[in-house]
């Protein structure tokens, strides 16, 4: 059992190019953005654990005897496969019905704290089980991501969760030796966490993809025909747009479909050069050095705009994701949709010599069409294991909340 308190953190993730397409048997580039959820595990010496979730509302206390009276009923998955996307097996309706009924979650709840919850029991009973004792811990989790915004913040959560729980129950080492501000698992555990935080994706969706969580495990992920593949990619700066439009991946999904039964003459083209596009995404991104030059920029911008036109074409465009993309145009700089579309995120490239005074005026006009703006990075990486000396004051602040 851990002995010392640790914490670890995991990327959102952005959509680079591919959206949509990668359903329909096409490549898709997702990306680790530089908006981290943050976890703080302490080992606990009152025989009991306790999760707070600040951002959604949760403060939870459990004596570790009743987690240990459920957690028979909680097997975990078998072990990953490497190259897949996830492990099959995942928590049965009746665990979760009995998880519900144990935390006081009505069977009609889908509201994100009683998803977070049920997440966090599922995999910690699930995890101690296979691995040790339920251990008595001290847990609060706090998240620079939006939730609800297609930036994959449950799966940076689950991420999280995986690797404290698999680091406290002794079943993946705690790597951060004396006077390390940062450091990371091999990459057989690191396929461990990325299963475990799998499971937690299911509780918390039914059926993900698993390309959420294997970004929040890895960093940069190429997704093609149900498989994953961790890559890299460098340091690109990005404006990331909150158009606050909600939408309906569903609806967004069953629409493109719809108009290549109804024009496969047409729509199929579409998703060819949109797969060609992530590809050669793909290829100049491995090209390019950690601190790229702007000779890159050009290529990584124009396929930024034809990508835009054909998810245009596709239907998941929205007139917000037209003025998002407006009136970035009118600083100089190239955007697109990231995600499910028909309102949602957009994301703007900025080049290494882009003006501080143009970044500056294209944020105050977005905010200006209601938006939420930041500025931040995509290529961050993966799970992470940091030391306190390593964090930033609002996180550091926010994880010493009592």
């Amino acid at each position: 059992m851990l002995e010392r308190s640790l914490v670890v953190s995991a990327p959102g993730k952005v959509i680079l190019h591919g959206e949509h397409a990668v359903v329909h048997g096409k490549v898709a580039l997702a990306v680790a953005l530089d908006l981290r959820t943050f976890l703080r595990l302490r080992p606990g010496g009152g025989g009991s654990v306790t999760v707070r979730l600040p951002g959604v509302g949760v403060e939870a206390s459990w004596d570790t005897p009743r987690l240990r009276a459920l957690r028979s009923g909680c097997p975990g998955p078998p072990p990953p496969r490497p190259g897949t996307a996830a492990v099959r097996r995942g928590p049965s309706v009746e665990q979760l019905d009995t998880l519900r009924e144990f935390a006081g979650i009505t069977a009609e709840s889908s509201a994100p704290e009683s998803l977070a919850t049920l997440a966090f029991l599922y995999m910690c009973l699930a995890i101690s089980a296979k691995y040790g004792d339920v251990p008595s811990v001290d847990i609060i989790v706090w998240s620079e991501l939006p939730t609800g915004a297609g930036l994959g913040s449950s799966a940076a959560y689950s991420v999280c969760l995986a690797a404290a729980l698999l680091t406290a129950c002794g079943a993946i080492a705690c790597p951060l030796a004396e006077g390390e501000s940062t450091a990371r698992w091999t990459e057989e555990e690191l396929s461990l966490i990325n299963s475990w935080a799998f499971q937690g994706e299911r509780v918390i969706h039914g059926n993900p993809s698993g390309v959420d969580n294997a970004v929040g495990t890895w960093g940069m992920c190429v997704f093609a025909e149900m498989s994953l593949v961790a890559s890299r990619v460098p340091t690109l700066r990005i404006l990331l747009t909150n158009t606050k439009v909600p939408r309906s991946t569903k609806v967004l999904v069953a629409g493109v479909k719809d108009k290549i039964l109804k024009f496969p003459a047409i729509m199929n083209p579409v998703l060819d050069s949109i797969n060609a596009i992530s590809q050669e995404c793909q290829s100049v991104l491995e090209a390019m050095p950690g601190n790229p030059s702007p000779e890159y920029y050009p290529v990584l911008e124009e396929l930024f705009d034809i990508n835009q036109h054909h998810l245009n074409v596709m239907g998941v465009g929205h007139p917000s994701l037209d003025r998002l993309c407006h009136v970035t145009a009118s600083h100089g700089l190239h955007s697109k949709l990231t995600g499910a579309g028909g309102g949602g995120c957009g994301i703007t490239l900025l080049r290494p010599d882009t003006s501080p005074l143009a970044v500056e005026a294209a944020k105050r006009d977005l905010c200006a069409c209601g938006f939420e703006c930041w500025e931040t990075n995509i290529g961050a990486p993966g799970v992470t294991l940091h030391s306190s000396s390593s964090l930033k004051a609002d996180v550091l602040h926010a994880l010493s909340m009592s």
